[in-house]
């Protein structure tokens, strides 16, 4: 597991789950409904995210109402598939059990 031992799993499945989240087709309140979070929160994931370089924001106005969104980049896409395939093994060593 990484290093910090089961918080450090928490908080990589967190931050799996909003990557997940911002980065898909859903608009920002189904993702906080999802995520059952707040906008800070998810501000606050989203930033993390970006400053590891998994997420492009993309900010702009529709008329006067602003809109932020987030792009997965190949970094984050990379990291994200190495994620699942770390569960998805890890799923298949339990159910071998």
């Amino acid at each position: 597991m990484a290093r910090g031992g089961a918080a450090a799993g928490h908080r990589r499945r967190g931050t799996g789950r909003a990557l997940e989240s911002v980065t898909g087709p859903r608009p920002q309140r189904a993702a906080l409904r999802l995520m059952k979070t707040s906008d800070g929160n998810l501000s606050v994931h989203a930033r993390r995210l970006e400053e590891a370089h998994y997420v492009q924001c993309l900010k702009s106005f529709d008329g006067r109402v602003p809109r932020t969104r987030y792009r997965l980049t190949d970094t984050g896409r990379r990291a994200l598939e190495r994620y699942l395939d770390h569960m998805e093994a890890l799923i298949r060593t339990m159910r071998d059990r």
